[in-house]
């Protein structure tokens, strides 16, 4: 057994011993792996259009959007007390930040390695 409670990669697993629904039986899991090498697009906010409404943060499968306690005053003169940040390191680019932003603040931009 794996110290996580599942089987080590070695062995192979029947059917009857893969957790229901495909689920990950221990948490914190993705913090373990660097997801960026998937993105073919990545998300980029312009901080002056956000309106701070979480929907991003909310609809990330990934956790990868982070609400950070970092001042904005935008170029209208707008102040808000924290910002949203792309952590690339977990996001996959799969652009639901950006579908769901209300206000069209998050454009997929084309990644460059």
């Amino acid at each position: 057994m794996h110290p996580r409670g599942v089987w080590a990669v070695s062995k192979l697993l029947s059917w009857r011993e893969i957790p229901l629904g495909g689920m990950v039986p221990w948490p914190g899991n993705t913090r373990e792996n660097d997801m960026s090498s998937w993105r073919v697009l990545r998300p980029v906010i312009d901080q002056d259009k956000c309106i701070r409404c979480r929907i991003c943060w909310s609809y990330c499968p990934d956790a990868a959007i982070e609400e950070v306690d970092e001042p904005y005053v935008t170029s209208t003169g707008r102040k808000y007390p924290r910002s949203y940040r792309v952590n690339y390191r977990y996001c996959k680019g799969c652009g639901i930040c950006a579908n769901e932003c209300p206000v069209k603040a998050i454009k997929m931009v084309p990644e460059v390695r």
